[in-house]
C-alpha cells in the first residue's frame, strides 16, 4: 500500500537547471511547501537562533506569478539577510498576498539559487490538490 501525504516536493533531474515537482491541498500549503522544497534543494542548513520576523505584501493577477513571486521574494530576503524561512502565515484574497513569515540565520549552504523561473509553470488540479514544477536558474 502506497502512502501519499497531503504535501510535499521531490527534485526532478533537469538538463540545466533544477526543477522541483511540489503538490499540496490547496495554493496557500502549495506556497509554503514550494518555499521548503527551495530551501532544501540550496541544502541550506540554519542556526537554532535569533529567529527573525517579516511582513510580505503582493499583487498577483494568477496562481503561478504569486508562486513565482512569492518565492522570489523569499530568495531576495534570503541573500540579503542571509536567514532561510521555515514558518509561514499566508493570507489570500482575490489579488493579493499577506504573509508573515519568520526565518533563522544560515548556518551554511550548499548551492545557490539565482532566480525563480516561469519556465513551464503550470498549477493544475489534481485527486491531490494542486500540483506544479518550479524550474530555478542556479
Amino acid at each position: 500500500m502506497t502512502t501519499q501525504t497531503a504535501s510535499g516536493f521531490q527534485e526532478r533531474p533537469h538538463t540545466a537547471d533544477w526543477a522541483l515537482d511540489v503538490w499540496a491541498s490547496d495554493l496557500v500549503s502549495l506556497l509554503r511547501t514550494a518555499a521548503q522544497g527551495m530551501y532544501a534543494l540550496m541544502g541550506v542548513a540554519t542556526a537554532a537562533q535569533p529567529r527573525s520576523n517579516y511582513e510580505i505584501e503582493l499583487a498577483y493577477a494568477d496562481s503561478e506569478s504569486l508562486l513565482v513571486s512569492f518565492l522570489a521574494e523569499l530568495l531576495y530576503i534570503t541573500g540579503r539577510d542571509n536567514v532561510a524561512f521555515d514558518r509561514f502565515e499566508v493570507q489570500l484574497t482575490d489579488s493579493k498576498l499577506t504573509a508573515k513569515v519568520s526565518a533563522l540565520p544560515i548556518d551554511s549552504q550548499a548551492k545557490e539559487i539565482k532566480a525563480v523561473t516561469y519556465h513551464n509553470l503550470s498549477i493544475h488540479k489534481t485527486d491531490r490538490g494542486l500540483e506544479t514544477t518550479i524550474v530555478f536558474d542556479v
